[in-house]
């Protein structure tokens, strides 16, 4: 890929999308949530040949058309998601911290063998949420704790 096109899609990334990292309660995971990252574009749905042709020139991820008339370019698996940060975290401009913690925490994901684990990737969860403006985030560290003390996951 040349520069130029990491530097678009970071420009990209920078004024029409959004990396986050959703924190969801999941009786069906170990530990009663789901880590859920994601990276995302938005464009009006009249656009969707430009979200299309960034799909195509990636290879990953895939596209939802909302009814609201806004087309998402979707990244959510942790692999694509690393391979994509590689390429853009150099040009970024905004959104380079949250890239950083968003590879920490896809790391402490892939580490994660213990209560206490999963308690300090969610700390890191929160670190990162601070860098968004998120005003629905209800699930945090310490839902997790207390969720993971109830059930004798962890001891004080």
């Amino acid at each position: 890929m040349k520069a130029t096109e990491k530097a678009y899609l970071a420009g990209f990334l920078d004024g029409d999308g959004s990396i986050h990292v959703r924190l969801k309660p999941n009786s069906t995971y170990k530990f009663g949530f789901q880590v859920a990252p994601s990276v995302v574009f938005y464009q009006a749905d009249k656009e969707i040949e430009e979200i299309r042709s960034i799909r195509d020139l990636l290879g990953i991820g895939y596209i939802r058309r909302r009814k609201d008339g806004i087309a998402e370019y979707i990244i959510g698996d942790s692999e694509s998601i690393l391979y994509f940060l590689s390429i853009v975290t150099p040009y970024l401009r905004l959104k380079r911290k949250q890239a950083e913690i968003l590879k920490e925490i896809i790391a402490l994901k892939k580490k994660v063998k213990s209560a206490s684990d999963f308690l300090c990737m969610c700390e890191k969860i929160d670190e990162f949420a601070e860098l968004n403006y998120s005003k629905k985030r209800i699930q945090n560290s310490e839902k997790v704790k207390e969720h993971l003390y109830n059930r004798g996951l962890l001891t004080p």
